[in-house]
């Protein structure tokens, strides 16, 4: 980064030089003067940075995309690790095969990220949006391809500036080849967390690709390519819901990238001579506008296209260290904080309020609930429906009812179960190809197998009408995985 002390005054950009218009766009007509309903967008230029803040970010890219790209390489059992498998319909997560019947743990997990974003927003802000949203981090890894290509920020506005040339044109086309194929590679990768990843590999020499498959692969991939390299900040100023409530989330005692205005102000470049006390802290170089990636200027308070990102931070901090002033004229810190002069005991002493309290309460309750059902969740489902086309046939001795049974195992391992029947003296399971005379039918690793039966009693056994008879389905090698389901079974009159 280029030291904005050793820059003339008079060269120095302007601090919103490369911010975007906040007021609505104003012009001149015949008939008076009209106001535009949205503000004019000035392209950014973001300037880079380095500095603890800048590392975190760098450090939760990483993270984010190991997980995002690798997961789906990764084995388990001889399949994919983590798979969503559509088609099939079953989620393999690791050890464990989830089913539609599980929708359950999914609708817990969503609620556990959404008071999660409450809690974390509650103690310190956008932490979300500044370090782990995919439009920041995509965004972050499209400007760095950027800056690697064109240069940094002020070679990317005199390449802009200058007409079309062959250089200007190998350039641009580098960079959009580059983002081109990262984004069809990030395509690809969201569509193998729904779909075995061999086989897509498999079908890339001949694009012999699903159409839903082609179509997301394409979808994911021009929006990841158009949001991280051209709309960028429009797309945290004007399409994120979050930006506009997540205000109602804040306190006086929430962590916010904040411009201490009583110690920079009345700002203004120092000169030799100057009376150390008619200026404050803040030389107005412009640098934390121009790192900012939303273009926002911290300067003027807290603002909702801020997504606490603390590149500002990390630009202020050298400045303050070139003028042998103390760090921190820009940053974490609490509106009370602020006011009161406190230090960070005090700060992080505010941090267990009510707010944050029941935030926590609900949100460590919730896991508990969602880590309890795990761990007592039993890998059996049954479904037993009664054949309606029958009332209950008479053979003999014996009345004759049939059933669709359906056992779920959502193991990744053969299991034998045993079927018991009762409610009625004497009832009993009829011949079955699948059964056998000890009553054990066996089903595959995460199978949903399907097996007509018939089950007899005698005819004095039951009153005509209905009668209530229990299937107890257990595992042979588990006692603990059971279950039980009632039944209807129909006497003729």
């Amino acid at each position: 980064m280029s030291d904005p002390l050793d820059t003339p005054s008079s060269e120095r950009p302007s601090p919103d030089a490369s911010a975007p218009v906040s007021s609505p766009a104003i012009e001149e007509t015949e008939q008076g003067t009209e106001t535009s309903l949205y503000a004019a967008h000035k392209k950014l230029y973001v300037r880079s940075t380095s500095g603890l803040f800048t590392k975190w970010r760098w450090i939760l890219v990483w993270v984010t995309q190991i997980v995002f790209f690798g997961l789906p390489w990764l084995t388990w059992n001889g399949r994919q690790a983590v798979l969503l498998h559509l088609v099939e319909r079953k989620f393999y997560i690791f050890g464990a095969v989830f089913w539609p019947q599980d929708v359950l743990f999914l609708s817990i997990l969503l609620i556990i990220s959404a008071y999660s974003l409450f809690f974390f927003t509650a103690i310190a802000g956008r932490l979300w949006c500044g370090y782990s949203c995919p439009q920041t981090v995509y965004t972050l890894v499209f400007q760095w391809i950027e800056e690697k290509i064109e240069g940094d920020h002020s070679a990317r506005l005199k390449l802009d500036k200058a007409p079309l040339s062959g250089r200007k044109l190998a350039l641009k086309s580098g960079k959009f080849a580059a983002w081109g194929v990262f984004s069809l590679w990030t395509g690809f990768t969201f569509v193998a967390w729904f779909s075995p990843v061999k086989e897509l590999l498999a079908s890339i020499p001949t694009f012999g690709f699903g159409p839903w498959e082609t179509f997301w692969i394409f979808f994911y991939g021009t929006f990841t390519f158009v949001f991280a390299g051209f709309l960028r900040e429009q797309v945290c100023r004007y399409m994120c819901p979050y930006a506009r409530f997540q205000s109602v989330m804040f306190d006086p005692d929430t962590l916010i990238v904040t411009y201490d205005e009583a110690r920079g102000e009345p700002r203004g470049v120092r000169r030799k001579g100057d009376d150390p006390a008619s200026r404050g802290d803040c030389i107005d170089c412009g640098i934390c506008v121009q790192v900012c990636p939303t273009g926002v200027d911290i300067r003027k308070g807290l603002q909702y296209e801020c997504i606490g990102c603390g590149a500002c931070i990390d630009a202020c901090d050298p400045i303050m260290d070139k003028l042998n002033l103390p760090r921190g004229l820009v940053r974490y810190t609490t509106e009370n904080a602020l006011k009161r002069g406190w230090g960070s005991s005090e700060i992080f002493g505010h941090v267990l309020r009510p707010r944050t309290l029941i935030y926590g309460t609900i949100l460590l309750g919730i896991i508990t609930a969602f880590i309890w059902g795990l761990a007592t969740r039993i890998p059996l489902r049954v479904d037993l429906i009664r054949d309606p086309s029958s009332f209950g046939r008479i053979e003999g001795d014996m009345i004759a009812n049939d059933y669709t049974l359906k056992i779920m195992n959502m193991t990744e391992a053969s299991r034998t179960f045993v079927l018991n029947i009762d409610g009625l003296e004497g009832v009993h399971l009829g011949e079955n190809k699948l059964i056998t005379s000890d009553n054990l039918v066996t089903a595959g690793p995460a199978e949903n197998l399907e097996v007509i039966i018939e089950v007899k009693a005698p005819r004095n056994s039951g009153q005509p009408g209905s009668n209530r008879i229990y299937f107890d389905i257990v595992s042979k090698d588990d006692p603990n995985v059971k279950r039980r389901e009632k039944a209807v079974f129909l006497y003729p009159n």
